[in-house]
């Protein structure tokens, strides 16, 4: 089926993966303060902007969704495994990988066991984590040297809650909505409105246009308002703020206490690739190819980087003011994204078939589905 012009041409799906490029970039970037890689004087030349790059991967997420139910995955089977295709071709084998070198820190004493604890119980973590499930209700397990994985327990819930609302039909989807929503808790409720709001400006675009002039305006403006947001310090305040009036303190907000300004960025990022899309960057498309190639790595890049410095700080002495340092630890970053990435993104058929078997010995449930 052809893209639809008004919702996705070649200019803005270029503009979208440099998006996503810059996002992952970024939250690499604001790892290197807490992580310490770089010393504390540092750290404030460098953009603390990735919380925002997560939310930018949130409304991408829900936009590319949209189209790919419109556009490529007329089925629920087709949409389940290229769903899960994606997913698993980089978070499996690098979850596998995070709990081998947890093992192993813990085992040589380099780590104390009580640091990562998940690998005394990998019965009980590691499906949790191939599942998803670490940030339901009051859970938040992120896995062992693999800090950015807990978006996923997010991102791959909103796939699966997307899933039932828009194959399932009549009452079944009522009820797998309905349930979904009950089993993944209120943390998953409270950003629902930033991925879901990726799906609502795919569609708006199809309707919605505007000039060049203003739409050139409205990009600029974004960024401005972006900055102002976070030179003022409004995202501190309202995280603390949420914090202080949450009123269920039995079911503590912790991933999601930052709500109230994702809210807030979410609303200028949409703006961002709404005015992308009639800004005219029509001149991206000299830079086509290395930007779609360095852009493919960009899944590999957000959990494979934090892997690596956790590896890095431990069986290095690392000096955080060491510019050698700083830069090795960069460059052994990019490579072994690249590296990762050929045997995950890249190979992303590999898994494709192992899921195109299993489907194959799943029958449809009598639910009204379009499977």
């Amino acid at each position: 089926m052809a893209i639809h012009p008004a919702s996705l041409n070649r200019p803005l799906s270029l503009y979208l993966d440099c998006c996503r490029l810059l996002a992952a970039v970024l939250v690499v970037a604001s790892h290197y303060g807490p992580y310490g890689v770089i010393t504390r004087g540092a750290d404030a030349w460098v953009p603390n902007l990735g919380r925002e790059a997560v939310i930018v991967f949130f409304v991408l997420s829900g936009f590319v969704i949209a189209y790919t139910t419109e556009q490529k995955n007329p089925s629920l089977r087709a949409y389940a495994i290229a769903r899960a295709t994606r997913i698993y071709s980089v978070a499996l084998p690098l979850l596998l990988l995070a709990f081998a070198a947890a093992f192993a820190l813990v085992w040589s004493g380099r780590v104390p066991a009580r640091q990562l604890y998940e690998v005394a119980k990998p019965w009980l973590y590691v499906p949790l984590h191939l599942l998803f499930m670490g940030e339901l209700w009051t859970i938040s397990e992120p896995p062992p040297l693999l800090g950015p994985y807990w978006s996923l327990g997010y991102e791959v819930w909103y796939y699966v809650l997307f899933g039932a609302a828009f194959y399932l039909r009549g009452a079944g989807r009522v009820v797998a909505v309905g349930s979904l929503l009950l089993f993944v808790g209120p943390k998953l409720w409270l950003l629902l409105p930033v991925w879901a709001s990726g799906v609502c400006l795919y569609h708006w675009l199809k309707s919605h246009a505007v000039g060049r002039r203003v739409a050139l305006a409205g990009w600029v403006a974004s960024l401005v308002l972006l900055a102002l947001f976070k030179l003022s310090g409004s995202d501190v305040f309202l995280r603390m703020w949420a914090r202080e009036s949450w009123p269920f303190p039995a079911v503590p907000l912790r991933s999601a206490d930052r709500f109230l300004g994702d809210y807030i960025v979410c609303l200028l990022v949409l703006g961002n690739f709404w005015c992308a899309r009639w800004a005219g960057f029509a001149g991206l498309l000299r830079f086509e190819r290395p930007l779609r190639v360095l852009a493919s790595y960009t899944f590999t890049l957000y959990l494979v980087h934090a892997l690596v410095m956790g590896l890095w700080l431990h069986l290095y002495r690392h000096d955080a003011r060491s510019a050698v340092d700083i830069v090795a630890l960069s460059v052994l970053i990019i490579m072994t994204t690249w590296v990762v990435g050929q045997l995950t993104e890249h190979r992303k058929h590999w898994f494709q078939v192992g899921f195109e078997r299993l489907a194959g010995w799943i029958r449809p449930v009598g639910v009204g589905a379009r499977f």
